[in-house]
């Protein structure tokens, strides 16, 4: 088993999660947001890169500069060096430590105040151990040999000529270490058998102020510049967001049904030319959306006047039928055989008529639940009982497969419509010798599967069954004519409990309708506890009810 991560890990990712959600729902949410955010980062990586040669230039010219002057200076000073021993008298006091000293304290004395370079002679290089000289070093300014790199030291005493490095400058004072141009050569004492490193050493401390100062001031302009341009990104994004997201608001409270709602239109660009077609678009729709609620609402009103108007004229010729289809004994064979017909189809007419009136409570708006505790495993074994004698007839085996009670609240006439109906297809229509009525229940929701093992559904017809007056293939064998109107009210019903009814069909494996229902009135299904894609044997669920 994979070890769980320590738990100051587990705060610290959850303390980051915290912190980086909104900015990731900002960033998803707003284009202004997004805008100005680029701009930002460009504008920091642009400002970056520019400052970074700005400042790479500045410091190769200080450099270069300050290179040049040291060069100038320091070969000037060793000619002066040299010109100054040679002037001397050939001696052995010639090259002691106060000659050396005075030497080191004129070139010195030459840099001026305060002096442009310190100096430092050291030696003897050569020539000194066969005369018994002690290693002297003497510097201006409390200058240390230490600061006088190695591999300068060593390219200076090879006798190579005047050699320069770039090094950092300490002292016996103490002072806080500075950048510097060392150039190194050597002197030739008067007689010719001593050498002597002498070295220049030009403080860079100047041109790391201007570097700094200029550093300062590209790091300052370059955050000013990323502020300036991120504002300037969100004044120029603010201008063409507002009115999409005006558009935006108005767009969803056209959605909300309040049509009358326009945009504002200033100016004559194309935010306002957008406004103007919005608008004109809102018009339209408002216009047309009108007439299809005024034509639905006629539509509506004539179904419901019509059938209404119905009833009356049809009780009185199903009394009258009832009449002569009791008499039919007495009539002749071809009369009694018309009453038979008469009446079989006055019940279908009754059957569509009810259907019709259904139909147009669902589409005015005025169908109710009536909710109660109801078992759909009794409601689902009741309806079979109730086909039973009709599935007998068709030589189809009804069966219910449950796994215990399964309570849910809903309108129990309306639930049990729905499978009345779902059960009568597929004994009728299926072509079935056998039909399962499944009853499963999740966490949150019940569903009733009706699966039969017949003709099937051809692609695309599982969601054509829901449609009103819609007919598989007229060829399929029937006993007796449907209205065309059963399923369409069952999704009507299964829709005003908040659930779903779903078909599932594959031609010569059988066809399953699955009504999927909240256990609790009003809640939210989210899923359905069988599958619309049945098993061959409807799983493992326990078998209950008539074989």
């Amino acid at each position: 088993m994979r070890a769980r991560p320590p738990t100051w890990l587990r705060r610290g990712l959850l303390r980051a999660r915290r912190l980086v959600l909104p900015a990731v729902s900002l960033w998803r949410r707003s284009v202004q947001a997004r805008v100005v955010i680029t701009t930002m980062a460009t504008s920091i990586v642009v400002i970056g890169v520019v400052g970074w040669l700005l400042l790479q230039g500045v410091a190769d010219g200080l450099t270069n500069a300050r290179l040049s002057v040291a060069l100038s200076e320091s070969r000037s000073g060793f000619s002066a060096a040299q010109q100054s021993l040679d002037v001397r008298a050939v001696s052995e006091a010639a090259s002691g430590p106060d000659v050396l000293r005075t030497l080191v304290n004129d070139l010195a004395e030459r840099s001026g105040s305060p002096p442009s370079y310190l100096v430092l002679l050291e030696g003897p290089i050569t020539g000194g151990t066969d005369r018994g000289l002690e290693p002297t070093v003497v510097s201006s300014s409390g200058l240390v040999a230490e600061s006088i790199p190695d591999d300068l030291a060593a390219s200076v005493a090879a006798g190579d000529g005047p050699a320069y490095t770039f090094t950092r400058l300490s002292t016996e004072t103490g002072e806080p270490e500075s950048s510097a141009i060392v150039v190194g050569d050597l002197l030739t004492m008067p007689d010719g058998q001593q050498t002597y490193a002498l070295y220049y050493t030009f403080s860079m401390a100047d041109q790391e102020d201007t570097l700094a100062l200029v550093r300062n001031a590209l790091v300052y302009g370059g955050i000013a510049l990323a502020v300036l341009s991120s504002g300037v990104a969100w004044l120029v994004t603010r201008q063409v967001v507002t009115p999409v997201r005006l558009a935006r608001r108005i767009a969803e409270r056209l959605a909300d049904g309040r049509l009358e709602e326009r945009m504002v239109v200033r100016g004559e660009d194309d935010i306002a030319r957008l406004s103007v077609s919005f608008n004109k678009m809102a018009e339209s729709l408002q216009r047309q959306i009108r007439q299809l609620e005024e034509l639905s609402r006629l539509q509506h009103r004539f179904v419901s006047d019509v059938s209404h108007e119905l009833r009356t004229p049809l009780t009185t010729v199903r009394m009258a039928a009832d009449i002569l289809h009791d008499a039919r004994g007495e009539l002749d064979p071809s009369l009694a055989r018309s009453t038979e017909l008469l009446q079989t189809e006055l019940a279908r007419f009754e059957s569509l008529l009810a259907d019709l009136l259904e139909i147009s409570r669902f589409d005015a708006g005025a169908a109710r639940l009536e909710v109660e505790p109801i078992d759909l495993v009794d409601l689902a074994e009741r309806v079979c009982t109730q086909y039973e004698a009709l599935a007998a007839r068709h030589g189809v085996s009804l069966r219910v497969v449950a796994d215990g009670p399964v309570p849910v609240e809903a309108d129990v006439r309306r639930i049990e419509r729905i499978v009345r109906n779902l059960v009568a297809n597929a004994i009728h229509y299926s072509g079935s010798e056998r039909v399962d009525v499944l009853v499963a229940q999740g966490t949150t929701s019940a569903a009733v599967a009706v699966r039969d093992y017949g003709a099937g559904l051809e692609p695309g017809q599982s969601q054509m069954v829901f449609n009103r007056f819609w007919r598989a293939d007229p060829s399929r064998e029937r006993s007796r004519g449907g209205t065309g109107l059963g399923l369409a009210i069952a999704l009507e019903d299964a829709v005003l409990h908040n659930g779903w009814l779903q078909a599932w069909g594959e031609p010569g494996q059988g066809a399953q309708f699955r009504l999927t229902l909240p256990r609790r009135a009003g809640d939210d299904p989210q899923r359905s506890p069988l599958p619309l894609v049945p098993d061959v044997e409807g799983g493992a669920l326990e078998r209950r009810g008539a074989p």
